[in-house]
């Protein structure tokens, strides 16, 4: 079906639930809604970020896939709003308005999709070069015969051919070498999305502001998501500026401060006391700008980057599953830790998401390459290249897509075609000296 019939189905199935939801006047047709909206978002999920990936120039693929994590504060956003509007109903429009409210999101979505091509790089994997051509050249609004697009389309075509050189991919390969590497980075990544906290905030902000003696937490929730939604345009410019890895370092150590002030504060203080709340209020807003501007987009920049095109769709689907498997945990587990008749962690849960967040700290220095400014091909051969992340700021691709195609059936690693053309420009250097001194010596 490809990336753009995939994307389709997924908006066709989660409107689906959306009906039944609606709908419904009984909890077993309201859990089956529930499933096949839950089943469409899971796939856009990790469908979009890819589409947008392989479709995106790489000197503004950050910025264009950070759009995605935009996206999705607009949505929380617009949804505290009507959830606020719908508040004080009795009657069940209470929950049938904020439900239906989705359905023309995923309307625009799939309507929307009519005018995008299917990605140039999955319909060069399909073999069907003279639409991937097409493709690119109305991605890029440059004729299909153009220097750029044929140079781009014939590095990815040629990197394709490399890589199957080696070996289809399958779910076991994943977790082979560089590639068990990177999907280790991306599942760690995008859990550790989730353990930040951030989730915490807004699925259950508004109990939570409400037992810490708040006088109107929807209010407080609603300028929350202000926050998310303005802060997350900064990490959208400095992604392609600062770069990945020292954005995530960055938004890590911002978030662990502000998560141990808001613990600190909360635990001391008493609900009365006024000041306190609102240094409360003040550094998880703070905070929401550090999360917004660097782990709310980046992670999807970063797991949307990592992986060779046979292998991607599998990769993403495991990273993103991760992503929303620790999703449904902190929302499952977080009611037992702050509620009174359990945990009772109250304010004392800032700091389980404090830790976290210095736990991202080291995650991010260990385990981060920087892949700002190179293609999708390029992180290939960063990651077969270069053995510590903390030394991937100096990488400098070598391998161009000749190289590759002239070693594709040859089973070589990327370093190994490196160090050979490497070996081969050394060579024709000498013998160019060589050539130099003779011509001098006979005159």
């Amino acid at each position: 079906m490809g990336r753009y019939g995939l994307m389709a189905s997924a908006g066709i199935v989660f409107n689906l639930g959306v009906i039944l939801q609606t709908i419904s006047t009984r909890q077993p047709l309201f859990i089956a809604g529930r499933f096949f909206a839950g089943y469409g978002v899971g796939l856009v999920s990790a469908l979009i970020p890819m589409y947008q990936s392989e479709t995106s120039p790489k000197w503004i693929r950050g910025t264009i896939v950070g759009a995605y994590q935009l996206a999705i504060t607009i949505g929380l956003f617009l949804a505290s709003i009507v959830n606020n509007s719908t508040k004080g109903r009795n009657d069940s429009g209470s929950y049938r308005i904020p439900i239906a409210v989705q359905f023309l999101w995923s309307i625009i979505l799939v309507v929307g999709l009519i005018f995008l091509p299917e990605t140039p790089r999955y319909l060069i994997k399909m073999d069907r070069y003279d639409e991937a051509a097409k493709s690119l050249g109305k991605l890029r609004r440059l004729p299909v015969d153009h220097p750029a697009v044929v140079e781009e389309l014939n590095e990815v075509q040629a990197n394709h051919l490399y890589e199957m050189s080696l070996g289809k991919s399958t779910y076991t390969d994943c977790f082979k070498g560089t590639l068990g590497k990177r999907l280790i980075t991306g599942c760690l990544l995008q859990s550790l999305q989730q353990l930040t906290g951030v989730n915490f905030i807004f699925y259950y902000g508004t109990q939570y502001f409400q037992r810490a003696g708040f006088k109107n937490p929807f209010i407080i929730q609603v300028i929350t998501n202000c926050v998310n939604v303005a802060s997350t345009f900064p990490g959208l410019y400095a992604v392609e500026r600062l770069g990945r890895r020292n954005l995530l370092l960055l938004g890590a150590i911002g978030m662990c401060v502000c998560q141990y002030i808001v613990a600190i504060v909360g635990t001391v203080s008493g609900t009365q006391d006024l000041n306190a709340q609102r240094t409360a209020i003040a550094f998880v807003c703070i905070y929401i700008f550090f999360f917004a501007s660097s782990w709310g987009p980046v992670a999807w920049v970063v797991t949307g980057e990592l992986y060779p095109l046979k292998a991607r769709a599998k990769c993403l689907s495991m990273t993103t599953a991760s992503n929303w498997l620790l999703n449904w945990a902190i929302a499952y587990s977080t009611p037992y830790m702050v509620d009174a008749k359990h945990a009772n962690l109250q304010s004392k849960v800032f700091f389980i998401w404090a830790t976290f967040c210095f736990v991202c700290i080291a995650f991010v220095y260990f385990m981060i390459y920087e892949t700002k400014g190179l293609s999708l091909e390029q992180v290939d051969e960063l990651y077969g290249v270069v053995s510590k992340a903390w030394k991937s700021k100096t990488f400098r691709p070598a391998v161009a897509f000749a190289d590759i195609d002239q070693n594709a059936g040859r089973g070589m690693s990327l370093s190994e075609v490196a160090q050979n053309q490497e070996r081969k420009r050394s060579v024709q250097h000498d013998e160019a000296v060589v050539a130099s001194e003779t011509q001098e010596a006979k005159f």
